[in-house]
């Protein structure tokens, strides 16, 4: 017998059991030492794990590979804009796009030297990198404050001399995308439209002396979708960022965690069969994550009353996703599912300027909405809103304004058929017929189609913040 003669007291933390029953199944091991079954079930666990936190931390860079690819069915980078002269309808699939701005986007590139953009007057535009990293606001939020300017975007590890006269950025990722709206005014959208085409301008810097044309293309009305991939293409879409930006466009964590499962920059994207069918079950639970994120979210901060379904998909105050040096994981994700853009002008809140959200996924008993009910919302006196207010309904698939017979799934004070009552308060409707005479204020819904709805006040007041008026709750009829 072999006399030991050294032994100190291992303290039972420090150890593990011969068996262990655990959510990924039995585990056994040899005085501390796996077997073959179980290092195949942990390692199994452990890229699912990291390929499912890199489905809910990515999120943003899919998202704006999809509106890449959306803008480019249209026209080249540096050059193309589309414009919504006709408003944005339920045609074109856009994480949740109001009825009311006129949007106007393009895609830049910076891989061959700076680009300009020139910014239209009376416009609230803004730039994001291909992470979804805010780079600059232009118009009434940027530095020309609303009298237009002409920016610069320079590439990274640019070494060119650059020209005086300009607002200048310097961007980690080569990939922006400019997006920017303008406000149409008792219903003249053509106004709106001619302000946007007479003085925005994407070129080239080394165009500047003769800029090219740029081209804009109406998409009023037309299909086509802007809003990434929730399944196994979701890492694809991923790759491409990885792929066509520096390494110093993102922290070292997340390009870890996505070398991990194989995703990293200089080498190809090719898994073999085992880590495929794990890469398309994290991306099914990630789906499946993102929508109770967001449709039922646990972040008590994201509701603005209590016992309310009415919250706001833009949590704490932060366009960084941070309190107190935390990033607030979920916050994070539950934005970039249900919306998209980022800048500090969506943080600020500041009487009478911008706009202020307040999204429902449930109704005032806490259930999913039924696309074949009907529902009542009545808005109190006094609506806080100094320029008017909007009702949208989205499709809780898509995000995207929910299809039915109606071109814009909408109500809004700047309707003019819109009936308010002798107080100034609103009584709304939703479902697959109007009650009667309450056609000019009911949206229509579809059998066996979920929605959600955002409320959005242009112009908020004090009673909006300090919370004396509030919404009421949606309640089946």
């Amino acid at each position: 017998m072999f006399a030991q003669k050294y032994k100190t007291d291992v303290p039972a933390s420090l150890v593990i059991s011969n068996k262990i029953e655990s959510r990924i199944g039995t585990l056994n091991f040899k005085d501390g030492f796996p077997d073959d079954k179980t290092v195949e079930k942990v390692y199994d666990n452990l890229d699912f794990s990291r390929a499912l936190i890199a489905f809910m931390n990515t999120m943003p860079g899919a998202s704006q590979v999809a509106q890449r690819k959306g803008i480019r069915e249209f026209g080249p980078d540096n050059g193309t804009v589309i414009i919504f002269e006709n408003l944005m309808d339920s045609r074109s699939l856009f994480l949740t796009a109001n009825t009311e701005s006129m949007y106007a986007l393009g895609w830049l590139n910076l891989k061959d030297g700076p680009v300009v953009v020139e910014s239209p007057p009376n416009t609230l535009g803004l730039v994001d990198d291909f992470w979804f990293h805010y780079v600059t606001d232009l118009g009434l939020a940027g530095p020309d404050k609303g009298k237009g300017g002409k920016f610069i975007f320079v590439p990274p590890g640019y070494k060119g001399k650059i020209p005086t006269g300009y607002f200048v950025f310097k961007p980690k990722t080569y990939n922006l995308l400019f997006g920017t709206r303008g406000f149409v005014v008792n219903g003249d959208t053509k106004s709106t439209a001619e302000n946007i085409k007479k003085n925005l301008r994407i070129y080239p810097l080394s165009k500047a002396v003769n800029p090219s044309k740029t081209n804009f293309v109406n998409v009023s009305g037309k299909s086509f979708s802007t809003i990434h991939s929730m399944d196994y293409n979701f890492f694809k879409e991923i790759n491409e960022v990885v792929q066509e930006e520096s390494n110093d466009a993102m922290d070292s964590e997340t390009l870890g965690l996505l070398a991990s499962i194989g995703i990293e920059k200089g080498k190809p994207f090719n898994p073999d069969e085992r880590m495929k069918k794990i890469l398309t079950e994290a991306a099914s639970v990630g789906n499946a994550t993102a929508r109770a994120n967001a449709y039922r979210s646990r972040l008590t901060d994201s509701f603005f009353f209590p016992n309310s379904a009415w919250g706001t998909y833009f949590i704490g105050g932060s366009y960084l996703f941070e309190h107190e040096g935390v990033r607030m994981l979920d916050a994070r994700s539950y934005m970039f599912f249900y919306a998209t853009g980022i800048t500090p002008a969506m943080a600020i809140q500041k009487v009478g300027a911008g706009s202020a959200y307040a999204a429902a996924f449930v109704d005032a008993q806490k259930k999913p909405f039924d696309g074949g009910k009907t529902y009542h919302l009545h808005l109190p006196p006094n609506i806080p809103a100094k320029q008017f207010w909007s009702v949208v309904l989205y499709d809780n698939q898509t995000r995207s304004m929910l299809q039915t017979d109606q071109q814009f799934p909408s109500i809004s004070s700047q309707k003019k058929e819109t009936q308010v009552n002798a107080d100034s308060s609103v009584d709304l409707y939703f479902g697959p017929k109007s009650p009667a005479g309450k056609e000019n204020n009911w949206v229509q819904t579809i059998p066996d189609k979920g929605w959600s709805i955002i409320l959005r006040l242009y112009g908020p007041q004090q009673s909006w913040f300090d919370k004396t008026w509030k919404p009421g709750e949606i309640e089946e009829i």
